[in-house]
């Protein structure tokens, strides 16, 4: 009995559209990990890029549990001493939502050179408009 390894040939990669409106941050982050790597494929290989496109609009709409708007801080430093800035999960919100999903289902993707590239395949957008509507990507219910 052989073992199944995919080629790249056999990959085909589909476009879906998530709405973000009153979904929770984390759990929509987890299925779009789950579908950006490729795991909801019976061909799955842990070593090949065999994911979907993911679009997600309305990311300006997200809900998150307890207190987190006002607890949850994001940082960046700028590599100088005391050059450590934060934000709160609020303010990060209102300038910049879209940096919000792309660190949340960056965070659930292993910390190696494949995540990187397939990271790239997630498209985010803070209003119900998106760009990618001549790839016809289909619905997909969280």
């Amino acid at each position: 009995m052989n073992t199944y390894s995919p080629v790249p040939s056999d990959l085909k990669h589909e476009w879906f559209v998530v709405d973000a409106t009153d979904m929770i941050l984390g759990r929509m982050a987890t299925v779009i990990a789950h579908y950006l790597r490729g795991k909801h494929k019976p061909g799955f290989a842990h070593h090949m890029d065999g994911g979907d496109f993911i679009v997600v609009v309305n990311a300006s709409k997200i809900k998150v549990t307890g207190d987190k708007l006002n607890q949850k801080m994001y940082y960046k430093h700028s590599l100088y001493p005391g050059g450590i800035k934060s934000r709160t999960l609020k303010v990060m919100l209102e300038k910049n939502p879209e940096l919000v999903i792309m660190q949340a289902v960056r965070g659930m993707m292993p910390k190696n050179r494949l995540s990187r590239q397939i990271i790239k395949k997630l498209k985010v957008f803070p209003g119900p408009e998106h760009t990618h509507a001549a790839q016809k990507p289909a619905p997909l219910a969280i």
